[in-house]
């Protein structure tokens, strides 16, 4: 991932509308991965619509700081 918010930012622009998976730190030793769709971006954060059968939600957003922090990881599915 690059090494500033900006260019976060540009990379996901660049990628609306394609399958992601997303692992993301949930508390200690606690680990959520989520199979989704990259949605939207905004100034400040991005949504991810989910694909998950395992809950109510049908979408979460991230903060690019939490990219850059490595509190989660995004890999794009290249198969889809």
């Amino acid at each position: 991932m690059p090494n500033s918010i900006v260019e976060i930012k540009k990379k996901l622009d660049e990628r609306i509308g394609e399958h992601v998976l997303v692992k993301a730190q949930a508390g200690r030793k606690r680990i959520t991965t989520h199979h989704g769709i990259l949605s939207k971006t905004y100034p400040a954060v991005f949504v991810i619509h989910l694909n998950d059968e395992q809950g109510t939600l049908d979408r979460v957003s991230y903060s690019y700081t939490d990219l850059l922090t490595r509190n989660i990881s995004i890999v794009f599915d290249e198969a889809e």
